[in-house]
């Protein structure tokens, strides 16, 4: 699952939203806020760990010769982190816990599997964006062959500026 930095307010107002209506958690008026806040600090804090473990296998498919999908699970196994298929289910348990420990939460009335029935489908729709994006940037590439040097740069190009443009950066 890949997630970027400038998403995270809107999943997390999305998440806060979602919860309220379903009236899962009781919050005060005036600590929406930080609620929203301990949200965003979850899912920063999936992104930079993303990061951390991504560099980490880097390093270590290089000097094992390993592919960087092993070395990355490898990786993220060893910090009791998930990637991939899991990531969701490891970001809502981040956020379950947070709820039941913060003290802006005044109480939790929903179940863990009514927390994940809420919770999964805002975060599935934010993970498909990177797949929307190599779409949209293949289409706007598609006069150059796949697989060269050419296409390889105005792909990277392409990207950034549809990143920056989307506030994904």
């Amino acid at each position: 699952m890949r997630l970027y930095g400038g998403q995270v307010p809107v999943i997390a107002e999305d998440i806060l939203r979602v919860l309220k209506k379903e009236d899962a958690l009781e919050i005060e008026p005036e600590n929406f806020d930080e609620v929203k806040l301990d949200i965003e600090s979850v899912l920063r804090e999936y992104i930079r760990m993303d990061r951390e473990v991504t560099t980490l296998a880097r390093d270590q498919a290089a000097q094992t010769g390993q592919s960087l999908g092993r070395a990355k699970r490898s990786v993220a196994r060893d910090k009791g982190f998930e990637v991939g298929d899991d990531a969701i289910a490891y970001i809502i348990n981040q956020l379950i816990e947070t709820f039941l420990h913060s003290q802006f939460v005044e109480e939790v009335y929903a179940e863990d599997n009514d927390f994940r029935r809420h919770i999964k489908p805002i975060l599935a729709r934010a993970s498909d964006q990177d797949e929307k994006l190599d779409r949209e940037v293949r289409d706007k590439i598609k006069n150059i062959e796949e697989g060269s040097a050419a296409w390889d740069v105005e792909y990277q190009k392409a990207m950034g500026k549809l990143k920056r443009n989307k506030n994904l950066e």
